[in-house]
């Protein structure tokens, strides 16, 4: 708001489409900021702009790791990362899960258990988790689906 490029309205449509949107959301970010600035050749240069660095860094990386991927040490470093990897995707899944499916403030205004949880959320999620293993189509297929069942069933207290 202080430089007058974004209103807050803005930044929160700007979050909204980013983590409802598949991929990173620091690329969906830029990409959304900067089609907001300059339309679509906004939008490319924002992805580029922000893509292009990482994508430069991970290939010296990988460069440099390959000579020394039979290195006992390396291979012990990276060991211990998949358990960081696993415990920190672990953590935003239930960051995720306790943001959508629980309503602490309606459970501690109530004292109802009840109200603890987003029912038709969660029962969502379960339909949605077993729908996944049962039929086979693309994630962003159960995306579409979940956005399209939130605005029937006005989820967001729309």
């Amino acid at each position: 708001e202080k430089t007058g490029w974004f209103t807050a309205q803005d930044v929160l449509n700007l979050l909204a489409v980013s983590e409802s949107t598949p991929g990173p959301i620091g690329i969906n970010m830029s990409t959304y900021a900067g089609f907001l600035t300059a339309g679509a050749p906004g939008g490319i240069i924002a992805t580029l702009g922000l893509g292009t660095p990482c994508v430069i860094i991970i290939l010296i990386i990988a460069r440099i790791l390959k000579k020394f991927k039979d290195n006992p040490y390396v291979e012990k470093a990276f060991y211990g990362l998949r358990a960081a990897s696993i415990a920190m995707i672990s953590a935003a899944g239930i960051n995720v899960a306790r943001i959508a499916l629980v309503d602490l403030p309606a459970f501690q205004e109530t004292g109802s258990v009840l109200r603890l949880f987003v029912w038709k959320a969660l029962l969502l999620a379960l339909i949605l988790y077993f729908a996944m293993k049962k039929v086979k189509l693309h994630p962003i297929a159960f995306i579409a689906i979940s956005a399209l069942v939130g605005i029937l069933f006005h989820f967001g207290g729309v």
